[in-house]
């Protein structure tokens, strides 16, 4: 029988790293898996959201954004991620090593992380879409959104990554843009992206009234929205777990090579949840609202997730919380219909934790190298993302409205957007049941038939 031979140093210390480069892609794994429920919580809040009409129209949507976005990340966007930390000026090696060719992008038994981190991304990039996708519901063409969210999921959203997420990116080497939860990457780019869109599209028929009162137009399903927003909320830990570096052998960091902990993360999550549902409750008494105030929470706290203190996290979502439903009146107010709150859940908060985060972070130190956190710096960041979400869908989406190609016509939208653009019925028992659907009109509603949407907070 032959004696067991004891492994050499050498033979241990490969084994303890492959055991770590192992479990670092095991981590990532689970968190893209988690991800994926973010997008089953978007099909299923737009889905309940949308009257019965449209209520397919608003699940196709986000499953198409999905499975065209991850190309496009693949294809290009990586690329884009990799090669410009600096601005708009390429890094030309990291562009070229990034692209589809490389050794790197397909299997490689020499390369663990390469493809784990991609599919992270990837799903930051599909989350951006879907963030967009209902805030457009029961007028836009699906045509139109797809380009739309091509040019949001596939470039911009990489943009933001390169210049406030990489490790050598400028927003970050020369202000000290600290964003650990992507309030900004993320959030605030497919926010105000959102909000530019919208402003092009104009309001669904019959949403106002010529002397400015708001009709409430109420979604087929409430109960298929709030579950919705729950599975947004359970994907969020894969999300924010991904915005967090599994480091072998030492302690986790952040994006920015901060130590931090998991734990950081659990608290601080979680108390910005609470927060921002009770804020949100607090102000509208909506289950719809109430549920998104949970994002709202989590969104304004995510800058500075791993340093707040539990109870400041918690502060920050309530007062943020509160104010989510008013921003969405504000904007009823200009006449601009976003159907599910997208700018005021992901742009205001967005912008706002950045800005809170300026005030109470101000002073930490960086890595080295980098600037510290200032308030300064988190004000440019988040002039530069809501810029890179605004300016380009804005300009996209005019353009598109220019040509024809933004909305439905009238009597598509009238008759429904899943007879018209899909083609087929979500509940096809519906007629059989009670008969045809019947489309609301409201351009003859007297002021005395409308609900004052401050009437519908209280």
């Amino acid at each position: 029988m032959d004696e067991l031979q004891t492994p050499s140093l050498a033979e241990l210390h490969a084994l303890i790293d492959m055991t770590n480069t192992l479990n670092m892609e095991i981590f990532y794994w689970w968190c893209t898996a988690l991800m994926i429920l973010i997008h089953a919580g978007f099909l299923s809040y737009e889905i309940g959201a949308s009257r019965l009409k449209n209520a397919l129209a608003a699940g196709v949507k986000n499953i198409l954004a999905f499975a065209l976005i991850i190309p496009a990340v693949y294809l290009i966007g990586w690329a884009i991620y990799n090669a410009f930390p600096d601005g708009l000026v390429p890094r030309m090696d990291a562009f070229m090593a990034s692209m589809p060719w490389s050794e790197s992008m397909g299997p490689n038994i020499q390369d663990n992380a390469t493809g784990i981190f991609w599919g992270a991304f990837a799903l930051f990039a599909a989350t951006t879409g879907s963030i967009f996708s209902g805030a457009i519901i029961e007028r836009a063409r699906v045509s139109a959104f797809l380009i739309l969210t091509l040019l949001l999921g596939g470039v911009l959203w990489l943009f933001a990554a390169a210049w406030g997420w990489h490790p050598e990116g400028w927003l970050t080497v020369k202000w000290g843009y600290h964003d650990v939860g992507a309030a900004g990457v993320v959030h605030m780019v497919a926010g105000f992206f959102a909000l530019a869109v919208v402003i092009n599209l104009g309001p669904r028929i019959g949403r106002f009234n010529t002397d400015g009162s708001v009709n409430p137009i109420a979604g087929h399903s409430m109960p298929m929205s709030v579950v919705g927003l729950m599975l947004i909320i359970v994907g969020f830990f894969g999300f924010l777990g991904g915005c967090i570096i599994y480091n072998g052998g030492a302690q986790w960091i952040n994006i920015y090579g901060q130590p931090t902990t998991l734990s950081a993360f659990s608290f601080n999550t979680l108390m910005g949840f609470a927060g921002g549902v009770v804020g949100a409750y607090l102000i509208s008494r909506e289950p719809f609202w109430m549920m998104s105030g949970g994002l709202v929470g989590i969104i304004s706290i995510a800058p500075g997730l791993d340093l707040y203190h539990p109870g400041l996290a918690y502060l920050i979502a309530l007062g943020v919380g509160c104010l989510a439903p008013m921003m969405n009146q504000l904007l009823l107010r200009l006449r601009i219909d976003d159907a599910v709150g997208a700018f005021a859940v992901h742009g205001f908060a967005g912008f706002a934790g950045l800005l809170i985060s300026g005030i109470f972070l101000s002073g930490y130190p960086n890595m080295e190298g980098m600037a510290d956190i200032s308030f300064t710096g988190q004000l440019v960041g988040a002039i530069v993302m809501a810029s890179l979400g605004f300016i380009p869908g804005y300009m996209l989406s005019y353009l598109l409205k220019q040509v024809g190609m933004l909305r439905v016509p009238r009597q598509a939208e009238e008759r429904g957007l899943d007879l018209t653009e899909v083609p087929a019925q979500a509940y096809p028992e519906w007629d059989a049941m009670h008969g045809q659907a019947a489309v609301t009109r409201f351009e003859n509603s007297s002021p005395a038939t409308s609900i004052p949407l401050e009437n519908k907070l209280a």
